[in-house]
Order: structure tokens, then C-alpha cells, then sequence
């Protein structure tokens, strides 16, 4: 028997998402394209669910998803688990008790390397994060951070979404402060 310990060690039923997060001074940011993808996020209360709800504003198409993430001594790189819900599966989900954050993720290409920068909204608003993804330890390592990052946080769990989601606005400004 398998349990969730044996997943996070050698994943069977996830994948291993790698993953580095950065802090963003906005008044460093280049300019954020037009289009995105609105994130609507409830980390569910009592677990290490996240159910999440994407938007794209080009198309108006919708996902819906419930994911879980396994703690890992390595901060670069966790397994993740992602079941893929129908509206009216994630509007179950939504009726749990649970805590919100808000994000718009925008697309930016720096030297081949994509990254998403996510604005957040709500208490979170003025709260600005990159983030990058990579297959393999030795790529993700290779990405050099981008010019307009004022710190690597992959390694500071008050950056993870679970620890944002917790932030009332008091705490949230005081983590927007801490440039």
C-alpha cells in the first residue's frame, strides 16, 4: 500500500513540479502584455488542497482543478498531484470552507525563458512574484533570474500559497514592505 509519504519520495501518481519563485519590485517590471490568465485560488482549510480556477482572457475558456502539493526537503522541487474538475465538481469543492487568493499570471519571455508573473489582488494587492518552471534540476538551475527580480524567495515558505493565503491585510502589506 502506497500512502502520501511513498508519493512525495518517488512519485507514482504525480509528477514532480521544479519550479524557482522570485520577488518582483513592479517598478522594475517590464511591460505586462495584454493577455492573461486570471487565477482564483481557495486553499481549502485543514488540508494542503488548492482548488484552483483559471480564466484566459483572450479566449474566455475556463479550467477548473483540484491539486495537492507534497512537502519535499528540496524547495525546488515537489511532488504535485492535479485532478482536472468540471464547473459544476469545482463549485462542490467551493462550498468548503477555505481561504482565496486572486492573481492575474502574465507571460514573460526573457532570453528563451518564459516566466509567469503573477499581480495579485485582494489583501494581497501590490504583491508581485515570478515564478519560472524547468524539466530538470541542472535547467532550472541554469535560468539566471531575471533583471527585474529583487530576490529569490523558492526557499522562504511565507511565499508559498498557502502561507499567502493566510496573510490578512495587515500581513500582506507587511510582506509587500519587505523588499
Amino acid at each position: 500500500m502506497r500512502t502520501g509519504a511513498d508519493e512525495a519520495a518517488a512519485p507514482k501518481y504525480s509528477h514532480v513540479e521544479r519550479e524557482r519563485r522570485f520577488r518582483v519590485d513592479p517598478a522594475l517590471l517590464p511591460p505586462l502584455p495584454a493577455d492573461h490568465v486570471l487565477i482564483e485560488d481557495i486553499y481549502l482549510s485543514g488540508t494542503r488542497f488548492r482548488l484552483r480556477r483559471m480564466t484566459d482572457s483572450r479566449s474566455g475558456e475556463i479550467a477548473c482543478k483540484l491539486a495537492k502539493k507534497y512537502e519535499s526537503d528540496d524547495p525546488f522541487a515537489r511532488a504535485m498531484v492535479n485532478a482536472y474538475l468540471t464547473p459544476e465538481e469545482h463549485a462542490v469543492f467551493a462550498a468548503l470552507p477555505g481561504r482565496p487568493i486572486v492573481k492575474r499570471r502574465y507571460p514573460v519571455t526573457i532570453e528563451g525563458a518564459e516566466f509567469g508573473v503573477d499581480l495579485f489582488a485582494g489583501d494581497l494587492d501590490g504583491l508581485v512574484l515570478a515564478e519560472i518552471e524547468a524539466p530538470d534540476a541542472a535547467a532550472l538551475a541554469a535560468i539566471p533570474p531575471p533583471s527585474w527580480a529583487v530576490r529569490e524567495v523558492s526557499h522562504d515558505p511565507r511565499y508559498q500559497g498557502g502561507a499567502l493565503a493566510a496573510l490578512d491585510r495587515a500581513g500582506a502589506l507587511v510582506l509587500i514592505a519587505y523588499i
